[in-house]
């Protein structure tokens, strides 16, 4: 037997995706572990994680997502863009759809221009009590943890955000660790350091927790950084945020949206 995949990125953020919206294809108690096999890039296809598409009776389509730690998160924002242009493109949904994660149904609209492909995503509402994020103490996240001021937002998933002078100097592998698993971070905390470029500019590195390394974007973490330094003045309600992976555009009004690509890499097959 064979199970077909489908290789997708966004802003470089890389998902393995198994579309199951007509029928099961993995089994759940082997969802995780085929995550850990796949998602590694020298013994498998190589991602950030796997998006398993399923049908929802509360959205037109589910998204789950399985890290290659075997967790499963609630929420990702450069990960719904792929799904919805995979379920888009497969007929499952149409340009304004809604689309059920951990972290609540999700608004999402799309489409086509110019054959490149762009989708806004409604966001979750930043909090930033502790209780929210979750974190130990009380009121909002606020502490210096080796050597940084690090303030906290969840964003469908909780995000730590540091700002620096040059993110280009900041030594990732061991700062990103250290805060992460930061002891007041109740369930860990992904790792956004970022600077302030002006002109509603930020430039951000993300250390994601679940796939425990940087990755070239995440979309949660772009909410996270801008919701967080327009919370501290630092940015106002349209946030374009530089990934390494490429651009993303948070706006604050009556909604939080992110504005992004997507593209289909490859699709392939699993012997199975």
């Amino acid at each position: 037997m064979e199970l077909g995949f489908t290789k997708l990125q966004g802003n470089g953020n890389d998902f393995i995706l198994i579309d199951e919206f007509e029928q099961e294809a993995i089994p759940e108690d082997m969802k995780g572990g085929f995550a850990a096999l796949y998602c590694d890039r020298r013994f498998g296809i190589g991602a950030d994680g796997i998006l398993f598409l399923q049908a929802s009776d509360k959205a037109d389509a589910r998204m789950r997502l399985f890290q290659p730690d075997e967790s499963e998160a609630a929420m990702c924002g450069n990960g719904i863009r792929c799904l919805a242009k995979y379920a888009y493109d497969a007929g499952y949904v149409k340009e304004s759809c809604s689309v059920e994660t951990g972290a609540g149904v999700v608004p999402v609209t799309m489409g086509y221009a110019d054959d490149e492909f762009t989708a806004t995503i409604t966001m979750p509402t930043p909090a930033f009590e502790r209780s929210a994020i979750p974190a130990a103490g009380n009121g909002e996240y606020k502490e210096e943890i080796r050597n940084f001021t690090v303030y906290a937002a969840n964003t469908g998933v909780p995000h730590a955000v540091v700002f620096v002078n040059e993110i280009g100097a900041v030594d990732i592998a061991t700062a990103g660790p250290a805060i992460r698993n930061h002891p007041t971070f109740l369930e860990g905390a992904n790792v956004n350091f970022v600077e302030v470029a002006g002109d509603g500019t930020l430039r951000i590195r993300t250390f994601e927790r679940g796939v425990e390394d940087e990755t070239e974007s995440c979309g949660t973490g772009a909410t996270a950084s801008a919701a967080v330094a327009r919370h501290l003045g630092k940015a106002g309600n349209a946030v374009r945020v530089e990934t390494k992976g490429g651009p993303l555009v948070i706006r604050f009004g009556e909604a939080v949206t992110m504005e992004g690509p997507a593209e289909m890499v490859f699709e392939g097959f699993i012997p199975f």
